[in-house]
């Protein structure tokens, strides 16, 4: 018999099924951002399921969130309908991260150490191989690291927190699959990090407004070539 503790292997099982919906409620969530899920269409859980290759819990539990976020609302007898998004929709997405973000840019400038500065580099030396090599995927993971280790350089874990939790309406793969977006990002990291090395508060801030004011031309401009809003 086992000596693990009664209910651990249940735990694990319960864990594992949070992450999985939150890798359902991601995949929806960037599906409607980038208008793949059309507005006012229908989300079923059974085809959902086998189209993302899940059982129906997740899926469920998925659009339980997403109905919380004000993404999909529930009609008697028909099932997840998509809200749409407007155009004020992004623009106050984009506000909200781009206002959380400047604060932590301006914090991040006054109190970052040079071996952080020297680790913003060596991220942004991945970004960098991971576009000359084309790889979506890896583009993205390596976008990731390098912000979340820039937000927590200014010491406000629970402002990250709210940046980091604000960001699941960016549609990462969007960007990373963009080729011109790729050196564009690598070129604003190596400014960005430069005027870290020289304590430029006002710059650091700057280049961070201009990062969200990039993400919300290239999303427009990518819903309105999808037809989003015809």
């Amino acid at each position: 018999m086992s000596n693990a503790p009664a209910g651990t292997p249940v735990t694990g099982a319960v864990r594992r099924r949070e992450q999985l919906s939150d890798e359902v409620a991601a995949r929806l969530r960037a599906e409607i951002m980038t208008g793949t899920l059309r507005p006012d269409s229908f989300i079923r859980l059974d085809e959902t399921a086998a189209r993302l290759g899940v059982s129906i819990t997740p899926v469920r539990e998925a659009l339980r969130t997403l109905r919380g976020e004000g993404m999909v609302e529930l009609e008697p007898h028909r099932g997840h309908r998509v809200v749409p998004l407007t155009r004020s929709d992004i623009e106050d997405i984009f506000w909200l991260q781009s206002t959380i973000a400047q604060e932590l840019a301006a914090s991040a400038a006054r109190r970052i150490r040079d071996d952080q500065i020297d680790e913003l580099a060596r991220l942004n030396e991945d970004l960098a191989a991971a576009v000359a090599l084309r790889d979506p995927d890896r583009v993205a993971r390596a976008e990731f690291a390098f912000h979340r280790a820039f937000n927590r350089a200014g010491g406000r874990l629970k402002l990250s927190w709210f940046l980091l939790h604000a960001a699941r309406y960016l549609p990462p793969q969007l960007f990373a699959s963009d080729e011109a977006w790729g050196p564009v990002a690598v070129a604003s990291h190596t400014e960005l990090i430069e005027a870290l090395r020289r304590r430029d508060a006002d710059a650091v801030v700057e280049l961070t407004r201009g990062q969200f004011t990039d993400g919300l031309a290239r999303l427009t401009a990518w819903l309105e070539q999808v037809g989003l809003w015809d």
